[in-house]
């Protein structure tokens, strides 16, 4: 198969490192990949073989959408691609109309809970042949916008290359925050407790994003100067989840957070929220913290340092491998061309 897959940008966050591995477990079963957005500095990671397009699929300017579409449909019927991959509303946009002006078939995955439920913004996952929802809990809370054509497929993740073996200092607490700073990941929540935490520790924060300038102002008003440290986006976070002493995972929605299922792989302690997607990876909710809730985050924490006994609420055999999702994607694919062969046939 040739398969086209589009995405906004290439630059941090689950989105992007799903299509990074879904495009490498492809690649290896020998089908044909190209990738095309804005570009990125996650490009350079796209697997040897992989071809990359840029176009300003991420503006949600109409008129560049459809010239964005236009130049996707030409470059269908000149190199032969028979499939599109949108991932993200504007992709699928363009999906949609590159799919009508090529006559090729497109999927879309959906990776999060919208909140605008506007049926018209959703036009394109109706319209798909399969949309591919990360998580029942994705499925369920936007099944009235996507309609009946979508099903699970939850990511994958390629084995990890180390495990948790914590922190060479053992005297020091390290605590550790991977993801993209947005109020929707709820850093802003911890940063307000730290101030009242007794013992040693630290908290490093891996990610780059909009609340950038102000969480780290924010830390300096609190005076955690030396125990704070925002170390922007890194390309390493199995190395630093390895090292630390535990994963803080306070946000307020997911759709699969692939961190977190990571962590859960690496065996890494953690501190996660009691959202929906969460319990779906979780073998019961005991342990889950209520997101926003500063004083059972405080309490949780405080007991960590105090060496009370950690309980994981996870088992890294509710996270499915990427040949499991290749698996899955591979069959939805072949279905489709399958069903456009017959048509063409009766045709």
């Amino acid at each position: 198969m040739k398969i086209i897959q589009i995405l906004p940008a290439l630059e941090e966050g689950g989105v992007e490192r799903h299509v990074l591995w879904l495009s490498e477990e492809l690649a290896s079963r020998g089908h044909a990949l190209c990738v095309v957005s804005s570009g990125g500095r996650l490009v350079n990671a796209l697997p040897g073989g992989v071809v990359h397009r840029t176009l300003p699929v991420e503006a949600k300017n109409p008129a560049t959408a459809l010239r964005s579409a236009l130049k996707i449909a030409s470059l269908i019927k000149r190199e032969g691609w028979n499939l599109l991959h949108a991932h993200s509303r504007v992709p699928a946009w363009i999906a949609l109309a590159a799919s009508s002006l090529a006559k090729c078939p497109y999927v879309v995955s959906a990776h999060g809970i919208f909140g605008n439920r506007k049926k018209i913004v959703y036009l394109p996952y109706r319209k798909a042949s399969r949309v591919l929802c990360v998580s029942r809990t994705v499925k369920e809370d936007m099944g009235e916008c996507f309609g009946e054509n979508s099903e699970v497929v939850r990511n994958g993740l390629p084995a990890p290359g180390k495990m948790w073996g914590g922190p060479a200092k053992e005297t020091e607490k390290r605590f550790l925050f991977i993801g993209r700073l947005t109020p929707l990941k709820g850093l802003q929540d911890v940063l307000e407790i730290l101030p009242l935490l007794k013992g040693e520790w630290r908290l490093d924060v891996v990610g780059d994003g909009p609340l950038f300038p102000t969480l780290s102002r924010r830390g300096m008003e609190l005076n955690l100067s030396g125990r704070l440290f925002f170390h922007g986006f890194r390309n390493d976070t199995d190395e630093w989840l390895s090292r630390c002493s535990c994963l803080l995972f306070p946000s307020y929605s997911e759709g699969m957070p692939l961190t977190l299922a990571r962590a859960v792989q690496m065996g890494v302690p953690l501190f996660a929220s009691n959202i929906p997607s969460v319990a779906e990876m979780a073998d019961t909710r005991d342990g889950l913290l209520p997101p926003g809730n500063k004083e059972a985050w405080r309490k949780a924490l405080q007991g960590f340092l105090d060496g009370k006994p950690f309980y994981s609420s996870f088992s890294a055999r509710n996270i499915p491998s990427l040949g499991e999702m290749g698996d899955a994607v591979e069959k939805i694919y072949e279905e489709i061309l399958l069903s456009k062969d017959r048509g063409n046939e009766r045709s």
